[in-house]
């Protein structure tokens, strides 16, 4: 079914020369991923630079991107945090902008027990009407959503799907086999898009599709059409491209490639900063 489409992008938030958000830019970037086969994009995730973001520039970014690009692609509001209260108000406040639905991280530094997890994202889920979409991501978390608590959450009506960055394929495997009809999961680890079509994921929510979507929609259609070889030479022709923008934090690499391509997003809040000249000369050459 692929509820927000196959390729959905978590998209950078341009910043202008003082790092404030840049609306113009916003739109071109936009422009670009849907341009490029992004069916879907994530405001204000981890690659967003959420946590320097304040509550009202992310408000401010979803009325702004729902009001240009709502039709265009699906509008994903990455509204969690590690505290359960304010994510719920957080949460009824973007559903008032329009966005289609939230993306919920699990809550950081915090690493609740399975049974504090289930009970942040079912009092996040009941808040609101809109569709959510767990994010499973241990590497910056701190803690693992395991399958059988992911299980117990798809059984609530409006919780959708999960954003699978564990790396763990079995995992995966077992979220996928049991969930419930209509539940979906969408690997969210660019180097595990193909794996995890392969064993019944819908898709990859991406960060490399900023600079390659092209390449993933092709890739992903291959597949899909039966042309595994094909799929498979692309995403060994684009692993390079996965690892590499993840070779200096996040999402610098990212938007120094963008930049590359003549699509401005500006500089990064700290703490982090830009890349220096030889790290720019290595983001370059993965675009050759």
């Amino acid at each position: 079914m692929a509820r927000f489409g196959r390729l959905v992008t978590a998209m950078v938030t341009p910043f202008d020369d003082q790092l404030q958000i840049d609306y113009d830019k916003t739109e071109r970037l936009i422009d670009h991923l849907v341009a490029t086969g992004s069916e879907g994009i994530v405001i204000s995730g981890t690659t967003g630079e959420s946590p320097t973001l304040s509550g009202a520039e992310k408000l401010a970014l979803f009325k702004h991107v729902v009001s240009y690009a709502k039709g265009k692609c699906h509008i994903i509001a990455g509204t969690g945090s590690n505290d359960t209260a304010s994510s719920i108000e957080f949460s009824k406040a973007a559903q008032e902008t329009g966005v289609d639905a939230i993306m919920v991280v699990a809550p950081y530094y915090s690493r609740p027990s399975q049974e504090g997890l289930y009970a942040h994202f079912k009092g996040i889920a009941a808040s609101t009407d809109l569709p959510v979409m767990l994010y499973n991501v241990p590497g910056r978390s701190a803690v693992n959503i395991t399958a059988q608590t992911t299980l117990r959450l798809a059984e609530l009506p409006n919780v959708v799907c999960v954003k699978e960055a564990s790396g763990n394929l079995s995992q995966m495997a077992q979220i996928i086999e049991y969930a419930p009809e209509g539940f979906e999961l969408y690997s969210g680890d660019d180097s595990l898009t193909l794996p995890a079509l392969a064993i019944g994921g819908v898709g990859i929510v991406s960060v490399a599709s900023h600079v390659v979507g092209r390449d993933m929609t092709e890739m992903i259609h291959s597949f899909l059409a039966g042309n595994h070889a094909a799929a498979a030479s692309l995403h060994r022709k684009l692993m390079p491209v996965f690892e590499g923008l993840f070779a200096y934090p996040s999402p610098g690499p990212t938007k120094v490639a963008l930049q590359k391509l003549g699509i401005e997003t500006g500089g990064v809040r700290l703490p982090l900063v830009e890349l220096n000249d030889e790290e720019k000369a290595f983001v370059h050459s993965l675009l050759v």
